[in-house]
């Protein structure tokens, strides 16, 4: 099964992006294809360097199991760009995206889910 996940809420405040990625971790555990695309606030979860309170989850470290497993992690640019993150800043196995790919993304996936 090849599964797209759309994150839109930011890493933290709400729990929307860590439940999507619980699930994205899961599914991926059970061999389905998954892909990952943070648009809006989500953008910043794809933010290198994230530091959070001993016994927090981390959504930094629970983006990177997705790519491990053969998975990829998008991020929107345009969303980048309205909240000043570079290019640079984004963590390792994630990449700066389009609406493009996003397009095609979804064109690609059996299933699309959306957070």
């Amino acid at each position: 099964m090849k599964v797209l996940m759309i994150l839109n809420d930011a890493p933290y405040g709400s729990e929307r992006s860590y439940n999507g990625l619980r699930l994205a971790g899961q599914l991926a555990k059970q061999e389905a294809e998954v892909r990952v695309f943070l648009m809006g606030d989500a953008a910043a979860c794809a933010k290198a360097g994230q530091k959070v309170p001993d016994g927090f989850y981390s959504i930094e470290r629970m983006l990177k199991p997705i790519g491990r497993k053969g998975g990829e992690v998008g991020v929107c640019g345009t969303c980048l760009d309205a909240r000043g993150i570079a290019e640079e800043e984004i963590m390792q196995g994630a990449h700066r995206g389009s609406m493009a790919e996003l397009g095609e993304w979804t064109a690609w996936a059996d299933k699309v889910m959306v957070f």
